[in-house]
């Protein structure tokens, strides 16, 4: 029996490694015959945003733009085209708007993306709207910066599947408008590092307020309805979510609700088993190579161990980027994996302290003893934080999200919800 045990090991293991070294390489497997959804068009919705918005903090807006790549009109307009370009991708079917939608407050919509011959990732897409504020990028904060980020999608076997930049760069060179706008905002020819610096260009553009929410703050007491305000204050209070959402008692940084920190909040643990997952990833994983950390992230089960990727510590196994929370209606479904179809899904979730298996939940995540009244009211304070450029998509939404949630509730558990907090078992050696 301990010789199948380790001969199963052993071909886990090796299954792991080509998926991350070889297969990417290889022909397409059976399931890659499906074809990625159409590629979004730019319309109103993906123009540059106004900086005149309600709750946009001006000066953190302008220090997100780095000295060596400073903004121009032409630089954002080049981003802006080779953003909803397939012609980066390997086939031409798939663009950075493919995983970001305007349409979805720059989501898809999917649990998880679909990159190039209909292939599925391991991860939900997040928003690119206000991700100029994070202090780092990917749901595990693989990368820093924005250029950092444009590059590792296009060179993703199951995303854009270029094989390298230069790939990317050759199919741009062959296009003669792109040579032109290259010489024109750039004075050469296309490059790498000045396509991941236009795209970054275009993505600061991105920012996102001008909600109900931002008018109560700023001192519109009608902008917000009660129950809204009920939810506001459990927010701070009963259902614990500043604890994570980067409100601290004298200092609330209402950006983007989010204290850019890495938590284990119990999602997908005891699907997968984490601790033997890690070890591999210990030996396989290079975390000083982004794009090693990125295949392993998009491509195997690797990904469940989220942060830990980046920094091989056992705390940080499972762990994941607090979410930015404005426009939450358009961005379903929730969480890295996508496994969570409404906000009442996600608030049940939370409200239960999830996690009864898990020896790496993080510390605040406990039951909450929230009533369904409750409930209903953080999911009002949450759709007041939707801008007004979604008005009409959010409602819609939530009247989709609201008749679900009365007759499916998979998360819903009463008894654990008011019951005490479970004690964790230990991490284990």
């Amino acid at each position: 029996m301990q010789k199948r045990t380790k001969a199963l090991a052993w071909l886990c293991t090796k299954a792991i490694f080509l998926a991350l070294f070889v297969m990417p390489s290889c022909g397409h497997a059976a399931s890659d015959t499906n074809s990625p959804p159409p590629i979004p068009k730019p319309g109103p919705l993906a123009q540059p945003r106004s900086l005149q918005q309600v709750g946009l903090p001006l000066d953190q807006t302008r220090a997100t733009i780095p000295p060596d790549n400073p903004q121009t009109p032409e630089k954002i307009a080049l981003g802006q085209k080779l953003f909803f370009d397939g012609r980066l991708s390997a086939d031409g079917t798939v663009a950075c708007a493919t995983c970001h939608d305007p349409a979805r407050a720059f989501t898809d919509g999917r649990p998880v993306s679909i990159g190039i011959h209909g292939r599925p990732g391991q991860r939900n897409s997040p928003t690119v709207l206000n991700a100029l504020y994070n202090k780092t990028q990917f749901w595990d904060g693989r990368v820093k910066t924005f250029e950092e980020q444009a590059e590792l999608p296009i060179i993703n076997p199951v995303e854009m599947g270029q094989t390298n930049m230069d790939a990317a760069v050759a199919s741009i060179q062959a296009i003669k408008e792109y040579r032109d706008d290259f010489e024109k905002v750039f004075g050469r020819p296309p490059n790498g590092p000045d396509i991941q610096r236009a795209i970054a260009s275009y993505e600061r553009t991105l920012f996102s307020f001008n909600s109900p929410f931002d008018r109560f703050i700023a001192g519109d007491a009608n902008a917000i309805d009660d129950s809204a305000k009920r939810g506001w204050k459990l927010f701070n209070t009963q259902a614990r979510c500043n604890k994570c959402h980067a409100l601290s008692d004298n200092q609330p940084n209402l950006i983007n609700f989010t204290d850019n920190d890495f938590h284990n909040i119990g999602i997908g643990i005891i699907r997968h088993h984490v601790v033997p997952l890690a070890r591999q990833a210990e030996k396989l994983v290079n975390s000083g190579n982004s794009a090693a950390i990125d295949r392993a992230a998009i491509l195997t089960d690797f990904s469940v161990l989220g942060r830990f990727l980046v920094t091989k510590k056992q705390p940080d196994i499972a762990s994941f980027k607090t979410q930015n929370l404005r426009n939450l209606l358009l961005t379903a479904p929730y969480f890295h994996d996508g496994s969570q179809e409404t906000l009442w899904d996600t608030m049940d979730h939370y409200n239960k302290g999830d996690g009864v298996q898990n020896p790496f939940l993080d510390q605040d995540i406990q039951p909450l003893a929230l009533s369904e009244d409750d409930i209903n009211d953080l999911v009002a304070f949450l759709a007041s934080l939707t801008s007004d450029d979604y008005k009409e998509p959010a409602a819609k939404e939530l009247a989709r999200q609201r008749a679900i949630a009365k007759t499916n509730r998979p998360q819903r558990d009463t008894a654990r919800a008011f019951g005490p907090k479970p004690v964790q078992p230990p991490p284990g050696p």
